[in-house]
């Protein structure tokens, strides 16, 4: 036994007197237990109550748990809480409270590293939730809200037709616009191309709703701007913590206090190098977003959260406020909030940095509701074929994807947002990355609990961080419950202590008005009033509604034509309004009058969609929010959701996903959720009954868009991919093996699949003579015709207003255009005719061997480029009769409920569809079956390629129905999931796609590649450098084993180098011959589906390749 207090200290034996229940040693813990004990000795020798040397557990106020946590001592009527004790013991208080927050992280670790913690039905095989985690709802899930009736929803395939619907709503918008994003992009424009669409950038349409007197609230993610290190924290926020102290606190005490504040940084510092995490990928701005929206009007706020590092204001609201007058009393110091210290360290409410607010929700007027994958955000506006090519020689106002707008997160993921000429993506040699989301359209009593969630959240946020900072601009959400529709099996409880307003009417019409809360005219539903619901409303021929639209035409007041947003002037013409952007929707009464004769005829038909009515669809939210994100209980409804579904499903699954990482045993650890043990059951079920049953899922190849994933900057990247192949196909107790386990074979019964496309750059003769006209190269002038239209960030200088001319500043694309438009149509291409050849592989394109090409800065084979189409859908469909969707990724960042916090819809139909099921006739649900079958068509290329200029009846919000040519060929080819013709289509088109696209590009992931080696031979040796001399052996060795280079020289030459995406030319034929066999096999590719490779690394540890991940980054990549 070490002798004396000093040798006790640090590593040595604990004192005989040591608390036996405590399991922290440490030079830290040490050191607080002996400050503890001497101002406890100090406190009792001031009261008169002295009781020796260390106190036992017994005479303390609280005790230690077992993960070195401290127990807050209870308090009994007999026993008064004394609150005259001095500031030492104030100070002893205080360390406590350090000491509770430090420990608190490792329970956190400790938690993560070995499972414990919380029961969650969702997260234990067969558990139920433990008592005192949740907020326990009588509704189904568990959910904050019930299901309701009489609704109306609707789907968008990709963003181009939702972007549209939502340009429609803004411009409608009356009352108010509520946004909940995890990144909105200001200069994000919704119609395309923006050359002609200037006033549908989102911060103009938002500036013009407010000019109108519309209240626009904005929640957006605040990203994690810092690395764990809280280096910089310290001592400046010590020392200040530290002047804070009364003036009247002795030496001793002051002195004391200030080493408890050095060594508690110091210790975190400790834990962050001994457990250092990533530092985060910034490439978004939250801060530009909020000041760029901000400044346009007052009746604009922004909200930024959560606040991973405390601002002043934060530390003012949070603990400050609680030390100002400190005077260390014992009863002061208990009250200083643990969880603001926690922040600190980015923990608070038990919650680890990185965790993010990941809902994407739109909500117009409160009456109509945007929600699912899409963010308003950079890089998620696209058609349905997925251009990933974006020169137009002939013509720069072509341009689709302008600024950061044009992004490769394979290549370059965005950098420096808040300057948009920092991207240095090329548009001549790069492709961008495809983008494949989906998201609906809502109208009826489920509003309201879309409408309650973002009150929450707003309110919570704004009590938490922004009441302190007294601006005007920021105030509190009123809500007034409403429970029309609520389905009565569900009940109608609430936790709402509002009163209730009148149920939900369908607003009234007369021939001469137009609905206030969504965008969309008379005219455009009048097509479809008269039809049955069931009928194909592709028979009668769609005629776009008028650019114009009003807010309430037919009730106007003297002004109201200046008080809504038209197509207005682009930047070729000038602006000859004022300078508000209002004033760009100038109108007179001859066009009211012409739109209300034209398109104000039937009235009805909205009241009927959009009334509580009987047999309208029965929608329920769902949500995964806890403390930290909402200031709830947790609640997981999204997880019970997903697992109730498919464990209940009959026929199939349909799953399209971000991610993929699910556990099927409490052995799978960090993984938590169990909806690949839901999966697991259903099949097993199905396989010993003998029935027939798929479960098709769709995810991307390579998430979190690492380029080389060799890199030491791709740790993410390969710590998620190790996850979902171990819920997928290894590691011991994945879905594929304990389906394998017991007796059956996984892939009769469940598959995997990715997307990718290919396109070609018009880099040839065309852009090479447009360039030796103007003296300009493309890029130069792209970037011009980029800053002209306002599609980065610098509008500071020029205003916000489009339509703002041209100057010397611009001078390089108005000398490019000049020479474009010099050689006429020579190239007969059609005036960027073949931009782009992506309409190739969809229904009714043209044979990509028939597309014209001349030679110019790139050959032919070199303009070639391909790309994983990113999917970004969060969507289970079921038997064709239920649709779950949201923002939920398959994790469990979001679906613990104490992570990420997401927001999902249940969508059941009652509309009958008659279709088929395994060859037998089948009832399915309309809504489902053709969401399904869109999908399913667009994978395979059975769709036509998508306009963004001509707008059909699936770009209007709620009111149209959504357009679906049932009975046609291609249709009847995905009607049945489950017939073998089907499963013949599918399959064989995915495994043709898969190996054309490997022959050609060689992408990784790939099925080759089963180890590193693999990975260097296959990708490495023609897309990354090579350094021959320290090579020439291997090189050489490897040159004689395939005849390829001649080895009698000095030195070998270097292998062919190919930028990434493109193809590698060394597997054809030199020249135009070369060209033509990439075309051949090109003209094979149908669709964009092919198989996922689920033997790529199947050898190698993946993420242990460089950098290890720990405890912190697998909670964090999970």
């Amino acid at each position: 036994m070490a002798q004396g207090r000093d040798d006790s200290l640090a590593y040595g034996d604990p004192p005989e007197d040591w608390p036996e229940d405590s399991s922290e040693r440490g030079i830290l813990g040490d050191t607080y237990r002996r400050l503890r004990g001497r101002y406890s000795q100090q406190q009792q020798y001031d009261s008169g109550t002295s009781t020796g040397n260390y106190p036992t557990q017994s005479s303390q106020q609280g005790g230690y748990n077992t993960y070195g946590g401290y127990n807050q001592p209870s308090q009994s009527s007999n026993q008064p809480y004394n609150t005259q004790t001095s500031s030492a013991g104030g100070m002893a208080s205080l360390f406590d409270r350090f000491h509770d927050v430090l420990h608190g992280i490792g329970s956190d670790i400790n938690q993560a590293i070995s499972g414990q913690g919380p029961t969650h039905s969702h997260t234990h095989a067969g558990a139920d939730c433990g008592d005192g985690v949740h907020d326990h709802s009588s509704h189904r899930f568990g959910s904050f809200a019930g299901e309701r009736d009489g609704n109306d929803v609707k789907w968008f395939v990709d963003g181009c037709s939702y972007m549209w619907a939502v340009s429609r709503a803004l411009e409608q918008a009356s009352e108010s616009i509520w946004i909940l994003d995890w990144w909105l992009s200001p200069e994000l424009y919704l119609r395309r191309p923006p050359s002609k669409n200037e006033p549908y950038r989102i911060d103009r349409m938002l500036q013009a709703a407010a000019q109108r007197g519309v209240k626009v609230n904005i929640i957006v993610y605040k990203e994690v701007t810092q690395a764990l290190t809280r280096k910089y924290l310290s001592p400046s926020l010590p020392d200040y913590l530290h002047s804070l102290l009364p003036r009247s606190t002795d030496p001793i005490t002051s002195g004391l206090s200030r080493l408890g504040l050095a060594v508690t940084f110091k210790s975190l510092e400790t834990v962050e190098a001994e457990n250092p995490l990533m530092a985060p990928p910034i490439t978004v701005s939250s801060s530009h977003t909020k000041h760029a929206l901000e400044n346009l009007h007052p009746n604009i706020a922004v909200f930024r959260h959560p606040d991973h590092l405390p601002d002043a204001q934060t530390l003012e609201s949070s603990f400050l406020s609680s030390l100002q007058n400190l005077s260390l009393t014992a009863a002061t110091a208990s009250k200083l909030p643990g969880n603001a210290l926690k922040a600190l360290y980015g923990v608070n409410e038990d919650v680890i940095l990185y965790w993010a607010h990941h809902e994407k929700l739109l909500l117009v007027d409160g009456r109509l509701a945007f929600m699912g994958g899409l963010d308003l955000c950079y890089g998620r506006w696209d058609t349905n074929q997925h251009s990933i090519a974006d020169a137009h020689p002939e013509d720069l106002n072509k341009i689709v994807f302008p600024g950061q707008d044009f992004n490769n997160a394979r290549v370059m993921d965005f950098q420096d947002v808040a300057n948009w000429q920092n991207n240095k993506l090329d548009r001549s040699t790069s492709s961008r990355m495809g983008w494949s989301d989906l998201s609906i359209c809502l109208s009826g009593p489920v509003v309201e609990d879309l409408r309650a969630h973002f009150v929450e959240r707003w309110n919570f946020i704004y009590d938490e961080k922004y009441y302190v900072r007294k601006d005007q601009r920021y105030s509190r959400l009123a809500f007034t419950e409403n429970t029309a529709g609520v389905m009565p099996s569900q009940g109608t409880s609430s936790s709402y202590d509002q009163p209730q307003r009148p149920p939900y009417q369908p607003p009234q019409y007369n021939q001469q008005q137009t609905y206030q809360g969504a965008s969309y005219t008379q005219g455009t539903q009048q097509q479809y009033a008269n039809q049955p619901y069931e009928q194909n409303p592709g028979s009668t021929p769609y005629h776009s509604p008028p650019p114009q639209f009003y807010r309430g035409v037919g009730d106007e007041e003297p002004g109201d034509d200046e008080r809504s947003l038209s197509q207005g002037p682009n930047h070729h013409r000038p602006n000859t309004g004022s300078n508000s952007v209002s004033g760009m929707g100038q109108r007179v009464t001859e066009d009211i009058r012409h739109i209300r004769d034209e398109y104000g005829r039937n009235t009805q038909h909205h009241g009927r969609l959009h009334g509580h009515q009987k047999g309208g669809m029965s929608c329920q939210i769902m949500r995964s929010c806890a403390k930290w994100s909402h200031g709830v209980p947790t609640e997981h409804s999204i997880a019970n959701a997903y697992i109730s579904v498919i464990q209940n499903s009959e026929h199939f699954i349909y799953i399209e996903n971000q991610f993929f990482i699910t556990a099927t045993s409490d052995k799978q650890k960090p993984v938590k959720n169990k909806i690949g043990d839901a999966i697991v059951e259903r099949i097993l079920r199905a396989a010993r009954a003998g029935e027939k049953y798929k479960a098709i899922v769709m995810m991307p190849a390579v998430p979190a868009f690492a380029g080389d994933l060799k890199d030491d900057s791709s740790l993410g990247t390969r710590a998620i991919m190790e996850f979902q192949y171990s819920s997928i196909n290894r590691g011991g107790y994945s879905i594929m093996e304990q389906i394998a386990k017991a007796g059956y074979e996984p892939t009769d019964y469940i598959r995997f699949y990715n997307l990718r496309n290919y396109d070609r750059i018009n880099c040839g003769a065309p852009m090479r003579e447009a360039e030796q006209r103007s003296g300009v190269t493309y890029d130069e002038a792209s970037r011009q015709h980029d800053d002209a239209i306002g599609a980065g960030y610098d509008d500071a200088d020029r205003g916000n207003q489009p339509g703002h001319g041209y100057g010397d500043q611009y001078q390089q694309y108005q000398q490019y255009q000049q020479g474009a438009q010099q050689m006429g149509d020579r190239y007969g291409q059609g005036k960027g005719r073949w931009d782009s050849v992506s309409e190739c592989y969809m229904l009714g394109g043209e044979d990509i061997r028939n597309v014209p090409w001349e030679n110019g800065n790139l050959a032919e084979i070199d303009a070639f480029v391909s790309e994983e189409l990113y999917i970004h859908s969060k969507i289970l469909i079921a038997d064709d009769r239920l649709v779950l969707c949201g923002s939920a990724n398959l994790n469990d960042r979001s679906q613990l409920g104490y992570h990420d916090s997401e927001i999902c819809i249940l969508v059941s139909d009652p509309t009958p569809l008659p279709s088929s099921m395994n060859g037998r006739p089948y009832q399915a649900s309309k809504f489902a079956a053709t969401l399904r079958r869109q999908l399913f068509r667009k994978h395979l290329g059975l769709l036509k390629a998508q306009d963004m200029e001509q707008p059909d009846a699936n770009y209007e919000p709620i009111g149209v129905p959504n357009d679906y040519d049932f009975g046609s060929q291609q249709d009847e080819a995905v009607t049945d999931p489950l017939s073998e013709k089907f499963l013949n289509l599918w399959n064989v088109t995915a495994r043709r796609n898969t190996d054309i696209f490997g022959q050609i590009f060689h992408p990784v992931p790939h099925d080759s590649v089963r180890t590193w080696k693999d990975y260097d031979k296959f990708y490495s040796h023609f897309f990354q450098s090579q350094d021959t001399k320290t090579s020439t052996k291997e090189q050489a060795s490897q040159e004689q084993e395939d005849g390829s280079r001649s080895v009698d020289k000095k030195l070998p030459k270097a292998p062919s180098k190919y930028q990434w995406g493109h193809v590698v030319a060394e597997n054809f034929s030199i020249g135009e011959q070369g060209a033509r066999e990439v075309k051949e096999l090109l003209a094979g590719v149908r669709g964009t589906l092919v198989e996922m490779p689920l033997l790529f690394l199947i050898e190698e540890d993946i993420a242990k390749e460089g950098l290890e991940f720990n405890a912190f980054t697998e909670e964090v990549y999970t």
